[in-house]
């Protein structure tokens, strides 16, 4: 059945019942950490091999340590003199996690549950092999994302491809240190998402401005289809946010206004209350303002008091509501930013949220979520229809960077209530979220839990490292000690999306890396060199010391 030759030969059993070991001269060095290796057996349908995962390896035959003290001196050259003999191979124990054998039928693997036999021989799974049963999808279909190839071969030898559906579906992470590429992922996942064969209907939620480069992608041949398509990417710039204040929960302005007493509480709450009865869903700040006047007066039982001129709670409280709404460039009372002019077919569209307030970012992106949860429900139900302005016929999806500041593990915020309900509810909906966050320590545990498909790039935190461990089911402790080691641009891939966790080397991107680091040196040098240089020499040519008006100058710009 095979043709190529062994890498090893089974030793037995390994540390668990789904591992064994093998020993292996490994003259090519072909047994790395993450490669895929089979044995065979014979099934009811005929002979199958069982794919497994190296997931250690360690020498079995050591020279003495004398023979290594000289390094100017070969050890092979000692062993000879005093009469050790050796063939001059080194042997290593190399340990499998067992995998299975695919099955097409079941679209899975099987694990047989019986390790080799001692003595049955190893073989690298081929090229083809792999392809064919690595991605649940191939390169090119409709629901399939071109990630990368896997690590431990040459590049583009074996592609890996996600499963878009499964991915979106069940949710996604993208989880790495700072540097280490995951913007740069997230760059290569939308290219997939707006190519011809998947044409998603996408947002991002980008607080830093690096996801503008995305733009590129509507000029570029490689994204045009036949029937006439060709991506849109919109870029909504921060002056440009809106929401509408009637949009707002009782908890987003609660949020809002950290620091209220007892009784504003209660009075914001019963406010609430008012002006949702007398104005109904389309109420603005004006009407709330008298509706917190009203209230007062209904909890004091008096018509007039001193609220009336500006003291007290009512005061204090519409201060502070005026404070944070009445002029804002984001809250007002007639506009927020349409649904259906955010998501559609082939469009991304970049919501840019840097240059605003980090607890009013957490705000809109709740309020936009809960809008675009509310909208699809009524949707799927029958309750909207294309005259609404929730109607939204299709699935979407979410991807917000720096999800830790929405979804904090130290805080309950109004952002991480919409996205566990989003999470755990939004399958049945076609609402997908994305989350990408280089401090998964920082980031809710029920939160990341529920995100089924994770690509993890590199990790050294410690605490990131345990939280991974304990909010993400899919990937084996043998890749999750990888994660230190990891590259650049290479992950690990596992969850839903793929048939099992996978080393991978990520594509190039097609569009331009928007989050690339300040060239500090670079940039001095410039400013240097510039109109700027003639008045600082002039300055660092003549002594402050003894100057008059020396004091002054070091002020002037």
């Amino acid at each position: 059945m095979t043709n190529n030759k062994p890498l090893g030969t089974t030793k037995g059993p390994g540390e668990s019942h789904h591992e064994y070991l093998f020993i292996t001269p490994d003259l090519g060095g072909r047994a790395k950490i993450g490669e895929f290796v089979y044995y065979e057996i014979e099934i009811e349908t005929g002979d199958a091999r069982v794919l497994g995962r190296i997931s250690g390896r360690q020498p079995v035959r050591l020279l003495p340590d004398g023979f290594l003290a000289d390094p100017e001196v070969s050890p092979g050259e000692i062993a000879s003199l005093v009469g050790y003999h050796s063939d001059g191979h080194e042997l290593f124990e190399v340990a499998v996690t067992v995998l299975g054998y695919y099955s097409a039928d079941m679209g899975d693997f099987i694990n047989p549950r019986v390790p080799p036999r001692i003595g049955k021989p190893i073989y690298v799974a081929d090229p083809a092999m792999l392809t064919g049963v690595l991605s649940k999808v191939k390169i090119g279909e409709t629901g399939a994302a071109h990630i990368g190839s896997l690590l431990s071969r040459p590049a583009g030898e074996v592609p890996v491809a996600i499963d878009l559906r499964a991915a979106l579906s069940t949710h996604l992470a993208v989880i790495a240190s700072t540097g280490s590429g995951k913007s740069y992922l997230a760059g290569v996942l939308t290219e997939e998402l707006m190519s011809p064969k998947n044409r998603a209907a996408m947002m991002i939620v980008d607080p830093h401005g690096e996801y503008a480069s995305l733009t590129e992608l509507q000029a570029m041949k490689e994204f045009e289809d036949e029937d006439g398509y060709r991506p849109v990417v919109k870029v909504i710039r921060p002056e440009n946010v809106k929401v509408m204040i009637s949009t707002l929960t009782l908890g987003d302005l609660r949020y809002l206004l950290p620091n209220l007493s007892e009784r504003m509480h209660y009075l914001l709450g019963k406010a609430f209350g008012l002006v949702q009865r007398e104005f109904g869903k389309n109420w603005t700040l004006a009407q709330f303002l008298v509706a917190v006047r009203k209230a007062e007066q209904e909890i004091s039982g008096k018509e007039d008091g001193e609220e009336e001129d500006g003291y007290g709670t009512a005061g204090a409280l519409i201060w502070r509501l005026n404070s944070r709404l009445q002029g804002s460039r984001i809250f007002n009372d007639l506009e927020s930013l349409p649904l259906t002019k955010l998501f559609q077919p082939g469009q991304c569209t970049v919501l840019q949220l840097n240059e605003i307030d980090q607890r009013e970012q957490q705000v809109i992106v709740a309020t936009l979520l809960r809008r675009l949860f509310q909208a699809r429900m009524e949707t799927e139900k029958g309750t909207a229809n294309e005259t609404d302005d929730n109607y939204v016929p299709y699935p979407v999806f979410v991807l917000i960077e720096e999800a830790h500041r929405f979804a904090p593990a130290s805080a309950d915020l109004v952002s991480s209530q919409v996205l566990k309900t989003i999470l755990s509810e939004g399958r049945k909906f076609g609402v997908g979220v994305g989350l990408i966050s280089q401090r998964p320590g920082k980031l809710d545990a029920d939160v990341l839990s529920q995100c089924m498909t994770q690509f993890l790039l590199r990790i050294v935190n410690p605490v990131d490292q345990n939280r991974i461990a304990e909010g993400v089911e899919s990937v084996g402790r043998d890749l999750l000690k990888e994660l230190p080691a990891l590259s650049k641009g290479q992950a690990v891939i596992a969850g839903a999306a793929v048939n099992t966790p996978v080393l991978c080397r990520i594509r190039q991107r097609l569009t331009s890396h928007g989050a690339e680091d300040v060239d500090a040196p670079s940039l001095w040098i410039k400013w240097s060199k510039s109109g700027k240089k003639e008045k600082i020499g002039r300055d660092q040519a003549m002594p402050h010391e003894g100057r008059a008006g020396a004091k002054d100058d070091l002020f002037k710009t």
